[in-house]
């Protein structure tokens, strides 16, 4: 059961960054845009391309089970600073987006709990990686 729970887990939490790839991508202009709203004016092509490229490689990494430690490490790459600068709630002074802004904190914080988990712990028995470790070819 916990095999399953691990291939469950890692479908669940890879599919949040395939989703923010997918979306950065087919709204390339509006998220340039929302980067500007939040002062990343620096380099935006630049960071923007790697974000996707980060979510894309590492999201895949994980949903497959395929150096996961590497992939889960990419998205914390990405995902980290992107918590502190989008949902900065201490600066917030209206109490009902405080209380939002808060919430959806915790929320990418529980995330970041969950890629922790798999960078210490591993893919798991169900994985591309154990799949190509247990497959002898002749």
């Amino acid at each position: 059961m916990r095999d399953i729970t691990d291939l469950i887990g890692r479908i669940f939490l890879s599919a949040i960054f395939i989703f923010e790839a997918i979306d950065s991508t087919l709204f390339f202009a509006k998220t340039k845009e929302t980067m500007t709203e939040y002062g990343l004016v620096w380099a935006q092509n630049f960071l923007l391309y790697g974000a996707i490229f980060l979510l894309i490689t590492g999201g895949l990494m994980v949903l497959f089970g395929y150096r996961s430690t590497l992939g889960a490490m990419m998205l914390l790459l990405y995902w980290v600073p992107v918590t502190f600068i989008v949902y900065d709630f201490w600066n917030c002074s209206k109490s009902a987006e405080l209380r939002i802004q808060s919430i959806l904190f915790m929320k990418n914080v529980a995330i970041i709990g969950g890629l922790l988990m798999l960078v210490g712990k591993g893919s798991g028995r169900y994985s591309i990686k154990r799949l190509l470790a247990t497959t002898r070819v002749h």
